[in-house]
């Protein structure tokens, strides 16, 4: 049997993974991490974006949307904490569309700068969202 690292997203409202991996890669602020089995203790913040879950199955892997967050590993198990986590294949795409086209229009409508942070937030995630949702399709 394959080494394996203890997989748990948990977002606001609910745990949403939890299970062994052979390998996973995280959106970390500074850009994606690979984290294996006996990977040394780090604590990373995350970025909008997915995480990929190889399960020791094979098959295809497991892609979680994450809106950014903490990440903590430890040798044997890798904890994520985010707001708000989202399976890839529970994206709404057309919810995900409409917020981006929503935010690219208060970018170009030059509100003040509260408004025009907010607008770039709404617009990192859904942009987020909608890679998550082509990278399980592709797959």
């Amino acid at each position: 049997m394959a080494n394996t690292i203890k997989v748990e997203i948990v977002s606001a409202e609910h745990s949403l993974y939890s299970g062994d991996a052979i390998m996973v890669f995280a959106p970390a602020l500074l850009g994606e991490v690979g984290i294996a089995p006996k990977h040394t203790a780090m604590l990373t913040p995350l970025a909008p974006g997915d995480v990929r879950i190889r399960t020791p199955e094979g098959g295809e892997e497991e892609i979680i949307y994450v809106s950014g967050g903490l990440m903590e590993v430890q040798p044997d198990v890798v904890t994520i904490l985010s707001d708000t986590a989202i399976r890839a294949q529970d994206i709404d795409e057309e919810a995900a569309l409409r917020a981006q086209e929503d935010a690219q229009k208060a970018l170009a409508e030059k509100g003040s700068e509260v408004d025009e942070a907010r607008a770039r937030a709404e617009l990192v995630q859904a942009v987020a969202q909608l890679q998550a949702l082509r990278k399980i399709r592709k797959g």
